[in-house]
């Protein structure tokens, strides 16, 4: 089964990352990554309520990081590591600009 993340970020730039060969992240470490890295970040809840799902996090820190975090080919693996198992999906599709993540 094929496995990769795509993110396209605000600067129109489009990553894809290949999972197929790669060790899948545990579920509870990807949600741990995820939120520590929403931090790190300074990322800041997308609904009024306050309550953070796990697609607003993969949204948010992709946002946040941008090309420059990206840049970092170790951070970039691990973002998307995280992405495919906290939202154990095998395909993920990130959209920055228009803040919406398909599978």
């Amino acid at each position: 089964m094929r496995s990769e993340v795509t993110v396209k970020l605000a600067d129109g730039a489009q990553l894809r990352f290949d999972l197929d060969e790669v060790q899948p992240m545990p579920h509870d470490v990807a949600r741990w990554w995820l939120d520590e890295q929403f931090t790190r970040l300074g990322c800041e809840p997308l609904r009024p309520t306050g309550k953070v799902l796990i697609a607003d996090k993969v949204l948010c820190v992709a946002q946040a990081a941008g090309g420059a975090v990206f840049a970092d080919g170790k951070w970039a693996a691990e973002y998307a590591r995280a992405c495919s198992a906290a939202l154990a999906k095998p395909v993920v599709h990130v959209d920055v600009p228009g803040m919406a993540i398909t599978y």
